[in-house]
């Protein structure tokens, strides 16, 4: 939480939160839902600008400290609560944001009970690791350990479940999306891309 708050993930403030702000922004939406929206950075950067913004997390501590820092909309459900709609979270929202928030097997129930939640021409924004930056010379679908190794402060393993470029184009399909755009976030000085960026929309 400190790390995201303070800036001291280099990769995040050189290159993925300006790739997922300007992403949204160039969309003009009016109300956006921030999934997995942690202590609430995004929510509080599209609220600066004057964009309705409303954030949904599964850890209590995240929830209130967005809530503590200004953020007001931000709603407590686990991804399993959202999919089985025991929480109301709103709807009509002109974009759904998952930054860096997909990180477990199964994600097609999820982005399926999120769709009927975009407004007429809403759309999903998804940034992830980008597959053949993060492969490290595996490139199949599986869990992974993140040990965030060479990070500043003490953090804990985190698993993740790492999947292919097709993989995440079969997870959409799948869920009821069409794929509109494919980013590629880079560092001018890094070989490879930081980030995948998706934009899609409900079929």
């Amino acid at each position: 939480m400190e790390a995201v708050r303070s800036g001291s993930i280099a990769s995040r403030r050189q290159v993925t939160d300006q790739a997922i702000l300007l992403a949204i922004l160039g969309r003009q939406p009016e109300r956006v839902l921030d999934l997995g929206c942690g202590e609430g950075w995004l929510l509080r950067a599209l609220e600066s600008r004057g964009i309705e913004a409303v954030g949904v997390d599964g850890d209590r501590t995240l929830v209130e400290s967005a809530k503590a820092a200004g953020s007001a909309q931000v709603h407590l459900a686990s991804y399993a609560q959202l999919i089985g709609a025991e929480v109301e979270i709103g709807r009509d929202y002109s974009l759904i944001c998952a930054n860096f928030a997909l990180l477990h097997q199964d994600i097609i129930p999820l982005l399926s009970a999120l769709a009927p939640r975009l407004a007429h021409d809403g759309a999903l924004l998804i940034q992830t690791l980008h597959p053949w930056s993060a492969a490290a010379g595996n490139y199949q679908d599986g869990w992974r350990v993140e040990s965030f190794a060479g990070f500043e402060g003490n953090w804990a393993p985190m698993p993740w479940y790492f999947r292919t470029l097709s993989s995440w184009l079969a997870a959409l399909d799948m869920a009821g999306f069409n794929l509109c755009t494919l980013q590629e976030p880079q560092h001018p000085q890094s070989p490879v891309p930081q980030s995948l960026l998706l934009i899609a929309q409900p079929k």
